[in-house]
């Protein structure tokens, strides 16, 4: 089966074995986690979310990205700011998507 699950103001599409790296949750390494905002599954499409149907995964760890560089710049001003960015994630793997 395949779905469109969204969760951290994003949309994925996803299968059983899915690896995804998702907006930080509060689930600790090894739970389970259930995504109930599915908006697809195979050609069933809800208005906005299907009311039956359930993604489930399992939390695989917890990480910050690759560090990004801020920089803010006026030329002639003599204004220079530099800021650095790692956007917490949680690694999730589909489990199941069941449709009740």
């Amino acid at each position: 089966m395949k779905a469109v699950i969204e969760t951290g103001g994003k949309q994925y599409y996803v299968e059983e074995g899915t690896v995804l790296y998702i907006e930080k949750l509060d689930e600790e390494a090894g739970k389970t986690v259930t995504f109930d905002k599915v908006l697809m599954v195979d050609n069933k499409v809800g208005q906005p979310y299907l009311t039956n149907a359930v993604v489930t995964g399992e939390v695989v760890k917890h990480g910050k990205t690759k560090k990004i560089i801020v920089y803010k710049y006026n030329q002639k001003k003599n204004y220079r700011r530099k800021q650095g960015h790692r956007q917490p994630y949680t690694k999730v793997e589909i489990k199941s998507i069941k449709v009740k």
